[in-house]
């Protein structure tokens, strides 16, 4: 039997270019910013501490996942600097994987609605460069389905 794969609403690609702004890091919701092991190593190294220290200072377990620490007055990422009026990340260069894929996350891509309203926050979608399907196949992890 044969079902229908429905094309996605991407299919042309998207556009999407870093304006540096730090509202995807920004409260006033809470949000999750899962680690992977070798990340926590990664931003440990960087900061120049142990995997203890990064785990005690900047991690938060929730269940059976570790994610970075939010400010508790402003619900932004702990690693989110606020310098002469420009926001930045202090662990750029080692962010975790899903900073490195914004603005292509399932739950910005489930349609275009959602799209929409993701770039509500973020002034860097829809604008600049020209991501192509299979580009954000890869970024999701799903090239291994094309």
């Amino acid at each position: 039997m044969n079902f229908p794969i429905e094309t996605p609403w991407y299919i042309d690609g998207l556009h999407f270019q870093c304006q540096e702004c730090g509202n995807c890091c920004c409260g006033p919701e809470e949000g999750y910013v899962w680690l992977m092991h070798e990340e926590i190593d990664l931003i440990a190294d960087i900061l120049k501490i142990s995997r203890e220290q990064m785990l005690q200072t900047y991690c938060r377990q929730i269940e059976a996942k570790i994610s970075l620490m939010e400010r508790h007055d402003t619900k932004d990422c702990v690693f989110l600097c606020n310098q002469n009026s420009r926001k930045h990340c202090l662990i750029y260069n080692v962010r975790p994987s899903q900073c490195r894929k914004w603005p292509f996350w399932f739950s910005s891509l489930n349609s275009k609605n959602a799209w929409d309203k993701a770039a509500e926050k973020c002034p860097g979608m829809n604008k600049g460069r020209l991501y192509s399907f299979e580009e954000i196949s890869k970024i999701l992890g799903l090239d291994s389905l094309l």
